[in-house]
Order: structure tokens, then sequence, then C-alpha cells
């Protein structure tokens, strides 16, 4: 871990590192405890859990689209960042604390918070490197550790507490989360990020990021890859609905006489990534060291195959579980594979979208970026809700064969893209 820290980054890089860690824990946290929480609080069908917990979600990474263009054209991203943090904090104590009621109104506005929040926290870590980009993969895997590092504790810290006291306290841990990263944020942001983000940019002669990097054939080049982040969310999101599902009804969490709570399933994940990141670091720049580094193209397409054999592993889980509860290794070896193509993916494209955006419209194309998001999670939503209605085996093999057809239409097109690219 310690060779990602050795670069001479700037200090703002980790101020960022600490507000978004800290944003992650509260939106993870909320995360884990959600289906749950409308199917055994609210009494809501799997279906009706897994629809709304894909509404959430889709959107959740659709609105940064919008707080990316206010940011880009408006307000400037340090604004939208404190708006984002405000309102995630109020809804989750709505969510926490006030009637059943208000339910709806909790996620409306943690929709909003993440709108403001998600793209704009990215850009700015962008903005804070300018026209170098040599350092930009190495800040994101940074940046994305933090990520993962929130995501990892919050299920564990709001899991445990909505076990023993409560689903509203889960809640409300999150909550208490966001208001940290808030404050540091407030404290810090003027002394290491100086004027980066504060202000909107207007003037094209600050656009000079895209010409630089090739123009409009590399924008659509990363339109392109974008899309096939598409099948990756959708398989990626099952986290929260259909694998959560399984876990919770489908495996044996009997442990030494303690039964572990389905949330901390969801701190593999981020365990893996902070587990793994620093390897494969490692890896990539030994490869490059050897000139056969994978490009970032090849990177996504090693992820879809991934993806592909992580649902392969569950549906012989799956098959196993039609006879009795299974082995939690089962959604381990699961999410391990799906950690490592994770890795060769997300932070490989919030890089990329730094590195090719126009300057004037940065915060508006990471929004496109995170739209996939949103595409994805909607259908993850969706199909996740057919838990009640379908096997395991009919859940989990259209996910492994929709990863798999996409890795193979990539392949096809890995030269002409690599081409453009050139990256």
């Amino acid at each position: 871990m310690l060779n990602l820290f050795k670069q001479d980054h700037p200090k703002g890089l980790y101020l960022l590192f600490f507000v978004e860690m800290w944003e992650r824990f509260s939106y993870y946290g909320m995360r884990a405890l959600l289906v749950l929480y409308m199917v055994q609080n609210l009494m809501f069908s799997a279906q009706k859990a897994g629809n709304i917990y894909g509404i959430y979600t889709g959107l959740v990474y659709l609105t940064p689209l919008i707080g990316g263009y206010l940011a880009d054209r408006y307000f400037g991203q340090r604004r939208c960042i404190t708006a984002g943090g405000i309102l995630m904090s109020l809804g989750l104590f709505i969510l926490a604390f006030a009637p059943k009621s208000l339910f709806l109104f909790a996620l409306f506005l943690m929709i909003c918070a993440n709108g403001c929040f998600k793209s704009n926290i990215s850009s700015v870590l962008g903005l804070l490197y300018g026209d170098d980009n040599s350092k930009k993969d190495s800040a994101f895997t940074v940046f994305y550790m933090g990520i993962n590092l929130g995501a990892f504790f919050s299920p564990l810290v709001c899991g445990t507490l909505a076990v023993k006291y409560g689903f509203e306290w889960g809640f409300a841990s999150a909550g208490i989360g966001m208001l940290i990263g808030l404050f540091l944020y407030k404290i810090y942001e003027n002394k290491l990020l100086g004027d980066k983000g504060l202000n909107p940019v207007t003037s094209i002669k600050d656009d000079k990021n895209n010409e630089e990097n090739g123009g409009n054939e590399r924008l659509i080049a990363l339109v392109v890859l974008m899309l096939f982040t598409i099948p990756f969310w959708i398989c990626f999101e099952q986290a929260g609905s259909s694998l959560t599902l399984f876990a919770e009804y489908q495996t044996n969490r009997s442990f030494l006489g303690y039964k572990i709570p389905t949330g901390y399933f969801q701190s593999l994940n981020p365990l893996f990534i902070i587990t793994l990141a620093p390897l494969m670091s490692i890896l990539w720049e030994w490869l490059r060291k050897k000139s056969k580094e994978p490009t970032s193209v090849e990177k996504f397409a090693i992820a879809l195959l991934l993806m592909s054999l992580s649902y392969v592993i569950m549906i012989f889980g799956g098959k196993s579980a039609e006879v009795s509860l299974v082995s939690p290794l089962w959604l381990v070896f699961a999410y391990l594979v799906m950690t490592v193509s994770e890795l060769c993916l997300s932070p490989i494209g919030l890089s990329l979208v730094s590195k090719l955006a126009p300057r004037k419209f940065l915060s508006l194309t990471m929004g496109c970026w995170f739209l996939t998001c949103f595409i994805g999670d909607f259908f993850a939503g969706f199909w996740g809700g057919k838990y009640e209605t379908l096997t395991s085996v009919q859940l989990f093999t259209p996910l492994a064969i929709l990863s798999f057809i996409a890795f193979l239409i990539l392949l096809i097109l890995i030269p002409k893209l690599n081409k453009i690219l050139k990256m």
C-alpha cells in the first residue's frame, strides 16, 4: 500500500481521500441495510424492495450528470460538494428518526446529495493535477482506496448497530459519518485545495485538455468504453440486492455459535479492494517495465471476463443452495473475483475521464461516466427483484452470459479503440 503513497502528490489528494471515505461510509452503510429494512421493517415484497433499490441506486448515478453541469456552469465543484454533504446527512437522519411515511423523501434527499457530490469530488481531484497526466492513474487508485476503506467499515459498524439496536441506529451512524467528512472538508478545503474547483469554468481558453488529447475522436472512444460498463454495473450491483438476499436466506451464517450479520458480506468487496489495489498497482508497474502492461481498453475486457467468472461461481453456489444452506465461501470467492474485475475497470475509467474530458465540461463528462452506473443499477435492481420468482441458477446464469458476451464484443473492438486512445 505504501508504494501508492510514495509519489509526490498534492496534499489535497489526502483531504479528498478522507472526505470521500466518510461519504462512502455513509452511502454503503445505508445501502447494506436498505433492502433488508424494506423487506423486514416496511414489509415490502422482495420484488418491490428490489425495484425501489434499483431506482434509488440508479438515480444516485444519474443525478451526477445534473450536478456536474451545475458545477461546471454556475456554482463550481466545491460548493456542490458542500451542498451534497449537508443533504446526505439530513436524508440519513430523516431515514433514522422520522416517521416511516417520509422514507421516500429521505431517499430523494440522498439522491440529490449524490448528484451534488459524486462527480464533483472526482473532478476536483483531476483539477489538482492540471494537464499532468503522469500521476493521475496512481492518484485515482489512492482515491479509490479511500472509497473502499469507508465501504469496508460501514457495513460492519452500521450493520452491527442495526442488528443490536435497530435499523434507525444503523442509519444514524451513517449520517454521523457524513457529518465527520463534511466537517473535515470545510476546515481544510481552502488550505489544501486552493482555488481548484472553487468557481465554474466559463472560458474556452481553459479548455486545452481535449485538444491536446486527440479531440472528439477520443471522446467518442471514451463513450464507447462507457457503454461497456453498463453490463458490468448490472452484475456488480447485485451485491446490494440478490446477493444480499442470497446471504440472508440461503447461506449458513453460523460460526462458532455466532450468527454473522448479513451486512458483513458487504464488507468483503472493499476489504479485497484495500488488500488487492496495491498488489494490482505493483503488477501493472512490473508489466509496464516489461512493455507488457494491458491498455485501458484491454483492462476493461479483462474486467468483463472476470465478472462473468464470478457469476459462474455463484451458479454452482446456487445449485448447492437448492439442497441446503451453503458455505459462505461461495460468496467470498465470488466477491474476490468481482473485486479484481472492479480494479481493472472503475479507477481506470475515472482516470480516463479526467485525462480526456474537456476542462470546461469536466464534471459533466464525469457525470456521463456515472450515467452508465445509473443504467446498470436500474436494471440490476429490476433483475435482483426476481429473487423470489427465480431459482438462484436461473438468476445468476444470465448475468454470467451477459458479461461474457460484452467481453467478446469488446475483444473485437480492442485494436480500433487502442489505436484511437493510444494509452
